[in-house]
């Protein structure tokens, strides 16, 4: 083969290697790369519509149960609200015959639409009556819901406990969603 032969196989060698470098490096791998970002897209787009069908399958349901969780929330005047989760408070320890040490509400701004009345209650009694009152707490229909409890004993036998709760009611301040 002929040197001038040679060089230009080389070259046309050469620039066809560039070429093809540069189309996989201008062209193909971004295209890869927007090819599976698509992919993954199409995969959550997938599960989001599989999540849609499923909670319009449910809607009646949802919003029955969003209803009279609505109902059960305390009243939006705060001295109301206030009174009736004491007044139910008193019962509770009345039916379960514990003591109160302290009961301090207070309220707290989360979001425009709902307010919350945070209660840290101590309290002190046997084993049967901390659990009543946690009991009747618990069942409460009000929107109540218990954060955290603490027992402890206060004598050696384990006879005499301490009880430190923090429950919240809610309060919704906000307009109730649009029924379409």
């Amino acid at each position: 083969m002929k040197i001038e032969n040679r060089q230009k196989l080389l070259t046309v060698v050469a620039i066809s290697a560039v070429a093809l470098l540069a189309l996989d490096r201008l062209i193909l791998t971004p295209l890869g790369h927007v090819w599976g970002k698509r992919s993954e897209r199409i995969v959550e787009l997938s599960k989001d519509l599989t999540q849609g069908k499923l909670l319009l399958d449910r809607e009646k349901e949802i919003r029955k149960r969003w209803s009279n969780m609505a109902s059960n929330t305390l009243p939006v005047n705060l001295s109301m609200a206030e009174s009736k989760v004491l007044k139910s408070v008193d019962t509770w320890t009345q039916d379960s015959g514990i003591s109160f040490t302290s009961i301090k509400p207070q309220w707290k701004q989360n979001a425009d639409d709902y307010v919350t009345l945070e209660c840290r209650a101590d309290a002190f009694g046997d084993m049967s009556s901390l659990m009543r009152f946690l009991y009747d707490l618990e069942r409460e229909p009000l929107a109540l819901r218990v954060e955290d409890v603490e027992i402890s004993s206060r004598d050696n036998d384990g006879q005499q406990l301490s009880l430190g709760v923090r429950f919240t009611g809610l309060v919704l301040t906000g307009e109730p969603a649009e029924q379409p």
